[in-house]
């Protein structure tokens, strides 16, 4: 009998779609790999495997994941994020240093990056605030999506996230990535301003106010992008 790993693959290549695939190269600056095979049918394959390997104890299923991730397909990535995602509530502490390498060693674009740390990597982040250093110290990385993710990791889909404490982080991180020369940090970082923004207005409009000179406009643009007109034109006035 084939493994889950073997049927998935076999799966999502009798999905390929060549003009999606051709597609989704285009959003990519870096070469990507991919199948071609649209995302919700990525979950569906993953979901249906789910239920084979759920009984697994949580260091077998991220063995399992890992697999996943070492094939470098952009499809395989999202079924190994979605099968961690589902561990959510058997996370524990030592969980943040497997996150971390599968960061540091499989995360080499945007997309990746993205749904990893938003999802599962920020929900740990959640349970266990004490990793903040580490997640600081991503700032100073060689590796730009190290750097995204220091800003990234802390967009939430969870709203107690964002207490004042996690304001004061996300301040500090964009703060650190303020000057970042790297269009994709910069875009990762005004993006988690745009997103804290949905809860402090005032405290981000004014952290925004404050640094508009030197912030550079990628940035100043992705912050702003939910607030009020007479907002926006104060902060993109020279």
């Amino acid at each position: 009998m084939k493994s889950p790993i073997q049927q998935i693959r076999k799966e999502l290549k009798s999905h390929v779609d060549i003009k999606y695939r051709e597609g989704s190269i285009n959003f990519f600056k870096e070469k990507i790999k991919v199948y071609g095979v649209r995302t919700g049918i990525v979950r569906r394959i993953g979901n249906k495997y789910w239920k084979q390997i759920n009984h697994q104890s949580t260091d077998q299923i991220f063995k399992l994941c890992e697999q996943l991730l070492k094939s470098d397909y952009n499809e395989e990535s999202t079924i190994a994020f979605g099968w961690a995602r589902n561990c959510k509530d058997k996370f524990e502490k030592k969980h943040f240093s497997v996150f971390e390498s599968w960061l540091k060693k499989y995360v080499n674009n945007w997309a990746k990056c993205d749904d990893f740390c938003t999802h599962s990597f920020n929900t740990l982040f959640y349970q266990y605030p004490e990793f903040y250093p580490r997640v600081k110290s991503w700032t100073k990385s060689k590796n730009r999506w190290m750097r995204r993710a220091a800003a990234v990791i802390h967009i939430s889909h969870n709203k107690n996230f964002y207490s004042k404490k996690n304001l004061k982080q996300i301040f500090e991180i964009a703060d650190i990535l303020l000057l970042d020369k790297d269009d994709l940090v910069q875009k990762g970082y005004g993006w988690m301003l745009k997103v804290a923004e949905e809860y402090y207005r005032k405290e981000v409009f004014a952290f925004v106010m404050k640094r508009k000179q030197r912030m550079p406009r990628t940035s100043l643009r992705y912050a702003i992008e939910k607030m009020p007109v007479s907002l926006k034109k104060k902060a993109m006035a020279k």
